[in-house]
This record gives structure tokens, sequence and C-alpha cells, in this order.
């Protein structure tokens, strides 16, 4: 079945729609024709995706956290979903190191919460859990980690996306195993493990291309910490072309694809820091250029890529836009905003052009 077949009028249960990700999720599932529920805290910055698009209007919103176990049930059996998309999470490596038990609460507790609220809520039958390539017990090796490497972390933030997988591994064992599958039960439920993501529309703190936005946008050299830290960097469309085709598989198909999955880009895409801000300021108008942070930063690692190997021959996932591509979306999207433009619009229309450069790309 098509996509945009699929997907219409099916009932999604998004966690994490207000943030940066989820709010392109949002959009790009309401353009295929879903319903969608978003359950998340208000919009972590300002501004947000989520208020420039108007989606507290647009889908169904209910501002609500992912650790109060009793309000996350009653949102989940009102929505009563077929699907289920969890994003909501703590995202960041150095908040983590501030606050470390918010960063544990909120993703793992959150991860065990959605589970056990999915358990007694009937009808679902795809959950895909969003984690991140940080999950991985990271040896700075010059390869990409395929699905089945160790599991870790250095910091709070990693380490607890690795225990939100084991949980996740756990859940699907004893209460949704695949064995039991179209006998005790319909679920099939999935890990998603994307690369750094990047796009127009994300404002958090201590992100790359969100500190170079606010830089040019106050007329100030972009200060960067880890120049030479090397990242699989990939626009936002890229991860959500694969969770929504992951989800329809697990739908469609069952057990056949649950388990965990990578999605990232080609290894020539994998570049270092300061390749991204040479790259951004030279094509960015009114850009000071920048400097490098000569204060003691908190350890992130310093070369990370993923293997991408498995979803690209079993669910023919590929990553579509290039690197330079990817940068070239990100100014057009940040000077429509600046400019005004109406932003659903704008991302929309960046939606459709990725679904044609991938139909292409066939």
């Amino acid at each position: 079945m098509s996509e945009a077949a699929f997907w219409k009028g099916k009932r999604v249960f998004l966690t994490g729609n207000t943030g940066f990700k989820g709010a392109w999720l949002s959009i790009w599932l309401r353009e295929l024709g879903a319903e969608v529920y978003g359950y998340a805290l208000a919009p972590p910055t300002d501004p947000s995706l989520f208020a420039l698009a108007d989606l507290g209007k647009k889908t169904n919103a209910t501002i609500g956290d992912i650790r109060d176990r009793s309000a996350l049930s009653k949102a989940m059996g009102e929505a009563k979903p077929g699907l289920i998309i969890h994003m909501a999470a703590q995202p960041l490596v150095r908040l983590s190191y501030e606050e470390p038990i918010q960063t544990y609460e909120t993703n793992v507790m959150g991860t065990a919460n959605l589970l056990e609220a999915a358990r007694s809520c009937p009808g679902i039958r795809s959950i895909v859990m969003i984690t991140t390539d940080k999950c991985y017990d990271n040896k700075e090796w010059p390869w990409g980690y395929r699905e089945n490497e160790s599991l870790g972390g250095y910091d709070p933030y990693s380490s607890s996306k690795a225990c939100s997988e084991i949980i996740t591994a756990a859940y699907r064992n004893s209460f949704f195993n695949p064995k039991d599958y179209g006998k005790k039960h319909q679920v099939a439920v999935a890990t998603a493990r994307a690369g750094n993501v990047i796009g127009g529309g994300d404002w958090a703190q201590d992100r790359l291309v969100p500190d170079i936005v606010r830089s040019i946008a106050e007329g100030k050299k972009v200060l960067i910490r880890s120049p030479s830290a090397i990242r699989p960097w990939q626009h936002v469309l890229e991860p959500l072309s694969g969770y929504l085709l992951l989800a329809q598989r697990l739908y469609e198909k069952g057990c056949e694809f649950a388990e965990a999955w990578n999605f990232g880009p080609y290894d020539s895409d994998a570049r270092p820091v300061q390749w991204i801000v040479e790259r951004l300021c030279s094509s960015w108008p009114g850009a000071k250029g920048y400097e490098i942070d000569k204060n003691p930063q908190p350890h992130e690692a310093t070369y990370l890529k993923l293997d991408c190997s498995k979803a690209i021959s079993r669910l023919d996932w590929r990553p579509t836009w290039t690197l330079q591509k990817t940068l070239e979306k990100i100014v057009e999207w940040n000077l429509a905003q600046l400019h005004g433009e109406d932003m659903y619009n704008v991302s929309v229309a960046q939606i459709d052009e990725f679904e044609k450069s991938k139909a292409k790309a066939r």
C-alpha cells in the first residue's frame, strides 16, 4: 500500500509533538491524512515550530508529562490510536549533566510509562520508540555501529537512551513477544536510532545549528566548542521518513520488523563541526564567521557513525538529501521565518520537495 493511502484516516498517538522533530512529524502526518493525537509538555523553546505552524489548533494536542503515567494512559485511551510513535524525551547531552535525575525520569521511566499504558489500550498495532545513535557504547572507531552492537553511554543522556532501548526490548519480550503475535496480541514494537538531526525550526540550547542561527541573528560570531567532532548529520526529514516507513511496516507485517533500526546518512555526510559551521556561514547573508570556545567542556564523543545497511536492505529506506542540500534547506527555512512567511506552508513545501526527491531517487 502506498504511503499516502496507508496513513489516511489512521489514528496516531505521537508523544513529543511540541518538540523540533515532533512538530515536523505532526505536519507530515497531517498532510498524509492521519489523525494526530499529540502528548507532550508545552513547547520547550520560544519561538517553536509547534507554535509557528499553529499545530495546537491543527492537531489534537494534549499538554502533559510522560512521567505522569495516569495522565498519559488517560490521553492514550481517549485517542484510541492504531499506531504510537514515542518521541518525548530530554534530548540534550549537556543538559543531562545539569539535570541527570530529570533526564533519567523522562527517558527511562517515560519509556516504561508509555509501554505500560500501551498494554491496556486496545487497538494498537504498531509502536515505534525513538531513541538515538548515542545509545551505543561508543568506542570512537571509524566504522558505523550496527543494531546488534553493545549499548552504553558515557553521559546521563546517552546512558538513559540505552536504558530506553533495554526497557523496550524487555517489554517486547515479556508482553508483546513476536512468538505470540496473532495469538495473544497484535502489537509490533520497534526502536529507531537516528543520527544528528538538523533542520529549520530547531531553537534548542547547546545544539550546533540553533547556536549558529542565534549568533547570526544577533550579528555575532558563532562560538563552537568541538570543531573536530564528527557526527552523522542529516536533515530532520530523513529519519522521520524512516519512522513513518517503519511504523507502516509494523502495522502491515507485524513482528517481522519488530526490532532495532538505524536511520543515518551515508558515510560521506559524517562531517566535523567546523565543516558545518564554515558552510552555513558562507551561505548565510550577514554571517560574521566563527571562533573556537576555549573554555573547559563536559565530555562528548568526538566520533560517531551509524551503519544503516539493514534499513536500506530490508525496509528499502535510504538517505535522500546530501548534507549540502540539507544546509541549503536550513538557510531557506530560517530566512523564510525571518521574513514572516507562513511556516506551516514553508514546512509543507520542504516536505513535498523531499518526497519528490525521494521518489526520483528510486
